[in-house]
């Protein structure tokens, strides 16, 4: 699916937390997205991160070879096959804060190219 028809049936709180999380990415190294009908997935080689749309927030979820606990991390931290999954609720591009974008580049440095 482009990425264009898939804004166009989204809310619009879910396009700002797009741009700011992929710039971001995009500066740590190539990037591959997936839109697909139930959100977006960065990859590099394979998925490492999703961005679902949600009624108030966007739920971001990333995997770590290890568990955190986040104020943004609102979901139980899920332990499957090695890897720790977590889910933040992402309101806007200011709940991208420092702590949130450093595990996110470990989600993304830890994952296969």
């Amino acid at each position: 699916m482009p990425l264009e028809d898939y804004f166009s049936t989204g809310p619009s709180h879910e396009r700002p937390v797009y741009e700011a999380l992929i710039g971001y990415l995009k500066e740590l190294g190539p990037v591959h997205v997936e839109p697909v009908s139930v959100g977006i997935f960065p990859k590099r080689s394979r998925t490492f991160a999703e961005l679902r749309p949600m009624r108030k927030w966007v739920a971001l979820t990333f995997s770590l070879p290890r568990p955190v606990r986040r104020k943004l991390i609102r979901r139980k931290v899920i332990h499957y096959n090695g890897r720790y999954y977590h889910v933040a609720n992402v309101q806007g591009p200011e709940d991208l804060d420092a702590n949130l974008l450093s595990l996110l580049a470990e989600a993304y440095f830890s994952s296969p190219e």
